[in-house]
């Protein structure tokens, strides 16, 4: 039986859709708070969430943000209740983080639809990413993880969008709509290339080769500067970017350099607000070069950090994994190469820096 959390301040509305959902042979789950909410959906993992989106205290844009900073929660659907139609629209859900919208006043074919068509995108998921499981299972030593399907369902989501309603959208959504489409088809392709590229590590030689040539100062600071703000770009937190950037010669190729900036200064993007800096650094002396990605972001434990590997996010097992820690790993495999070292020093709910080390040329 499918599990649906109904997070409303209004009783009326929660019990009216709460009987809808129980009469078509659904469990229902009753909140009347963001947070009440939110430790009822930790608990129970529902399959579906509605909430409402003006609520005192914790309104459902934070219950949305929460929902997807959680681990265990990130990629279950939620919907979100508004009174507004003309303030909260389907683009507008979608970029708060949220699947879709039901507005007030509603029917129960309303509801029942709603549900039955976001538990359907969900089932969706699942056989996409179990499929694809089943078919490389064969041909690969290490089990896909499951940060690629993240963005694949972002795209087959938002293009069955289109498809379904170019006739309602303006230009503006069309083009929002491709924006997001996009974005998650360079996500999945990053993510396919830092998983092709640690495979390809795993099988060179353990004996060392010739180190490559320092890469100058010009090299050097445009590399970090074009690919730093790149990646602030796509965050779209251009203003919240922060380089201080010295005279530096490490000892690395220039292809390294830049995975190692790309992937330190999206995690320290996305796991921070916007309106918070993202402060990079280099400097050099005459032995190493340093580079220091800082955030103001979410932070981690000692323990969460000790637990970082391939496909490993925290607690959770292999198979349910997405976020950081391929990037990571695939980091700390290409400073290894270069005789080089990562370290992650992190503060929860405050923040994290994490510092590379890389021999300096002479």
């Amino acid at each position: 039986m499918k599990r649906v959390l109904i997070i409303d301040d209004e009783e009326p509305i929660r019990s009216t859709m709460a009987m809808i959902l129980q009469t078509a042979g659904y469990e229902t789950l009753e909140a009347e708070g963001g947070a009440t909410g939110l430790a009822l959906a930790r608990e129970h993992l529902p399959d579906l969430t509605f909430c409402d989106i003006n609520m005192p205290i914790m309104d459902g844009r934070a219950v949305v943000e929460a929902f997807r900073q959680d681990p265990d929660l990130a990629t279950r659907q939620i919907v979100i209740i508004t009174g507004n139609p003309s303030q909260t629209s389907q683009r507008t859900a979608m970029n708060l983080g949220a699947d879709d919208y039901l507005t007030k006043p509603f029917t129960a074919a309303d509801v029942l639809q709603c549900t039955e068509t976001r538990l359907k995108r969900a089932d969706i998921h699942w056989r996409v990413e179990n499929q694809a499981l089943q078919d490389l299972r064969g041909s690969l030593h290490t089990t896909l993880p499951h940060e690629f399907f993240t963005p694949l369902v972002g795209i087959i989501g938002m293009s069955e969008l289109l498809m379904e309603e170019a006739g309602e959208l303006s230009r503006d959504e069309i083009v929002d709509l491709a924006g997001n489409i996009n974005r998650s088809g360079d996500r999945l392709h990053r993510t396919l290339r830092n998983y092709l590229r640690i495979l390809d590590l795993d099988q060179m030689p353990v004996t060392a080769s010739a180190p490559p040539a320092p890469l100058s100062p010009v090299q050097t600071q445009s590399a970090v500067t074009q690919l730093a703000r790149s990646v602030a770009t796509r965050h779209k937190r251009e203003a919240d970017l922060d380089l201080a950037l010295t005279s530096a010669t490490p000892v690395i190729s220039a292809d390294s350099l830049g995975l190692i900036v790309e992937e330190l200064a999206d995690n320290a993007f996305g796991f921070s607000r916007q309106g918070t800096p993202v402060r990079i650094e280099v400097v050099a002396d005459p032995e190493i070069v340093t580079l220091r990605f800082t955030d103001r972001g979410r932070g981690m434990t000692p323990e969460q950090i000790e637990k970082i590997g391939a496909f490993q996010q925290f607690d959770r097992k292999l198979h349910e994994q997405q976020g950081l820690g391929l990037g990571l790993t695939l980091v700390t495999r290409l400073l290894q190469q270069a005789g080089g070292k990562l370290t992650l020093v992190s503060t929860p709910g405050e923040g994290t820096v994490a510092t590379v080390t890389l021999p300096a040329g002479k």
